[in-house]
């Protein structure tokens, strides 16, 4: 007889160590009793620099995660499942991934030729058929009532994921933490490419605005972007977060107006690199500058504490290089995110 999700609260040892065999940080619950599923994406086709994000190492760091917290001691029991990791849509990305340096090569040297086109038109149409698979098993989950989280991968992989919230709510904010602005059109000719998430993200009607967190790396076109959308992109560059520091503005002050932009709905679109880079340096594009862990999980408390909805949210370009101590950072950012998403709900 299978243990129903009241039960397995009440046999859980959460002080024990986690089992190999277990879900991610170690709790027993399936995604249907869960209260948050998270969609693991080992996609990093149209990455620009460094490789590694598809490696799925946040599943192994997560065992390492305490699941007792100050703030929220039994937010676990709310319960949390990772899905199956994907094989097909790694491997495909593994293959992808070597005509896209076959392509590049081409770009760099200054001449593409036929061949390097079509792979550039294979690469944009199965990138739009994993969007459409995402779009899909994002919404059958949010069907269910289920605060779904995706991890990545690189950054191109939540369009899927805003485009199901798209169908299921009126109007929501992105809260993009990031050290790169991301609104570059089709970059390096990839329509879906890692440096265009918040770019094709913005051209989704339901998308009410853009605020974007300790952005520090930036070309200009993406600038003037900005400075034409008027409030529909609010952007919050790392220069002027530490210019208000050093001059005494508290980070709570500077949080209080980050949120003050923010609609009742809130998506929250993570990439690492928002992090100063002693956090994640095996990231693919690691910046000097960049948020510290904690002021990174108050912004994230602060957004569900006043009262606002984390309706889904993403964490992408975790590499964990050798030592992996970034996947074990994104395992311990991704467990405060999926409580305080959870803790959100009304």
């Amino acid at each position: 007889m299978m243990e129903s999700k009241k039960e397995k609260i009440k046999n859980f040892d959460p002080n024990s160590y986690a089992a190999d065999d277990s879900n991610i940080f170690g709790l027993p619950f399936s995604a249907e009793e869960s209260d948050v599923v998270l969609i693991p994406v080992p996609w990093e086709v149209t990455v620009s620099y460094s490789t590694g994000t598809a490696s799925g190492a946040i599943l192994d760091a997560s065992k390492q995660v305490d699941l007792f917290s100050l703030s929220v001691p039994n937010a676990w029991k709310k319960g949390i499942c990772m899905t199956e990791i994907p094989a097909d849509i790694a491997k495909k990305s593994k293959a992808l991934r070597k005509k896209s340096e076959k392509y590049l090569d081409e770009l760099f040297s200054g001449k593409v030729s036929e061949k390097g086109n079509d792979i550039l038109k294979e690469i944009n149409k199965e990138c739009d058929k994993l969007n459409e698979k995402l779009k899909e098993q994002c919404g059958y989950w949010l069907d269910r009532n289920k605060v779904v989280g995706l991890v990545g991968g690189d950054h191109s992989t939540p369009l899927g994921f805003i485009q199901a919230l798209s169908e299921r709510h009126e109007s929501f904010s992105i809260l993009q933490i990031d050290a790169h602005a991301d609104l570059r059109n089709a970059y390096e000719g990839f329509a879906y490419s890692h440096a265009s998430i918040m770019y094709n993200a913005k051209q989704i009607k339901q998308v009410s605005n853009l605020v974007q967190v300790g952005i520090r790396d930036l070309c200009e076109a993406e600038y003037k972007i900005i400075g034409k959308s008027r409030d529909h992109i609010i952007t919050f560059y790392n220069e002027f977060i530490m210019n208000q520091k050093m001059e005494g503005n508290h980070w709570k002050n500077i949080t209080d107006t980050i949120i003050n932009h923010l609609g009742d709905k809130v998506y929250i679109s993570f990439d690492i690199d928002g992090l100063d880079p002693k956090y994640c340096p095996n990231t693919g594009t690691p910046v000097p500058g960049g948020l510290e862990f904690g002021e990174a999980v108050y912004l994230i408390r602060k957004v569900a504490e006043s009262g606002r909805t984390i309706i889904g949210f993403d964490l992408n370009e975790v590499a964990p290089g050798k030592d992996e101590w970034d996947a074990n950072v994104g395992a311990r950012m991704l467990f405060e995110m999926c409580n305080w998403a959870a803790l959100s709900q009304k």
